[in-house]
């Protein structure tokens, strides 16, 4: 017994140097090693700046200091590079890729080419997230989303399964709002200056691109924000409802929640499945003291950009719920939808 005894003491004695060897093995692992960032847009939109802006700070804030770099692979909506993270890239933690907020949308309503789960990639951490909106320009008798069911609101869209259309009319079928969609216009730049001239009383954008390109709208009055298409109220709009409080049943929230949630998704970087946990855990405190970097934010405010980050815990959560949507959610949506 007292053999025993003695082999239990050198085994917990030895159990935390292994546990701490190990966390050290992790952590010297990047030391000298090449972090690659796969940006799944061309240049010049948010999740190229994202992507970039991350590489410039990231590895300062890693042990070893690893070189990162950004690498552009764009290619289907992102849906190239979401496949090649999934499938080849290494899974080693030298490679992070930030592709379409829409990824776990995409693949619980089963659309072609999709060779991913998106809840089964390690989701690192969230840059921002991207609340989209529906604004309302003076002129209309709409003053409140409950106006919207008594008079018909011209809205600008961007096309057939754009998110313009898509949630005015869930919104029709569901609340019974009046949203009689215009277009389609190209982008919604080109809805916002056709709302602006008066070719319809709504336009469609997101509250980032309102905020800095259209501010003084706001200042005059000239424009407000009638719908915020989040789960959550965005800070900068405690006022305004989210698509999610706007439905009357269980089952139109949950509906809602899974439409809308890749505005929560936004601007988020994720590693292959497959990597170590304790490369991932290095990787994610990495993120997280990075979007506090005083650098980093610094580029944020000269950018005059919306910045609500998030941890790649939180964002995994959100991603799983997504993914793992009943099919009955699904369903119906696709049936409105028609």
């Amino acid at each position: 017994m007292s053999g025993l005894r003695g082999l239990c003491a050198a085994l917990l004695t030895i159990a935390p140097l292994a546990s701490a060897a190990h966390a050290q093995d992790a952590a010297s692992f990047y030391k000298g090693k090449t972090i690659s960032v796969y940006i799944g847009f061309s240049a010049g939109g948010t999740y190229d700046y994202f992507g970039r802006l991350l590489t410039r700070h990231l590895g300062k804030h890693i042990p070893g200091n690893p070189t990162v770099v950004a690498q552009a692979m764009p290619g289907a909506g992102s849906l190239t590079l979401a496949n090649w993270m999934f499938r080849i890239a290494p899974k080693d933690g030298t490679a992070i890729g930030i592709a379409s907020q829409t990824l776990a949308i995409d693949q619980a309503l089963g659309s072609p080419g999709i060779q991913y789960k998106a809840n089964e990639f390690n989701w690192i951490g969230r840059g921002t997230s991207n609340v989209e909106i529906t604004v309302l320009w003076q002129r209309s008798k709409v003053k409140k989303i409950e106006d919207a069911t008594i008079y018909d609101v011209p809205l600008a869209s961007t096309g057939v399964g754009s998110p313009s259309e898509g949630y005015h009319k869930l919104l029709n079928a569901v609340i019974g709002t009046r949203f009689k969609l215009i277009g389609p216009y190209p982008g919604s730049t080109d809805g916002l200056l056709a709302m602006e001239r008066g070719e319809t009383d709504a336009a469609f954008t997101s509250w980032n691109t309102l905020n800095v390109t259209k501010h003084d709208w706001l200042d005059a009055r000239k424009a407000m924000v009638l719908v915020q298409y989040a789960q959550e109220r965005h800070p900068d709009m405690p006022d305004t409802p989210t698509m999610v409080e706007l439905g009357k049943t269980p089952e139109d929230r949950a509906m809602f929640s899974f439409d809308v949630s890749g505005g929560e998704v936004g601007r988020s970087f994720m590693a292959p499945p497959g990597v170590p946990a304790d490369r991932i855990a290095i990787l994610r405190k990495a993120f997280d003291e990075t979007m506090a970097d005083p650098e980093l934010l610094a580029e944020i405010e000269k950018a005059k950009l919306d910045f609500h980050p998030a941890s790649g815990e939180k964002l995994q959560k959100i991603i799983a719920d997504t993914a793992n949507v009943p099919p009955a959610v699904v369903a119906r949506m696709q049936e409105l939808l028609k």
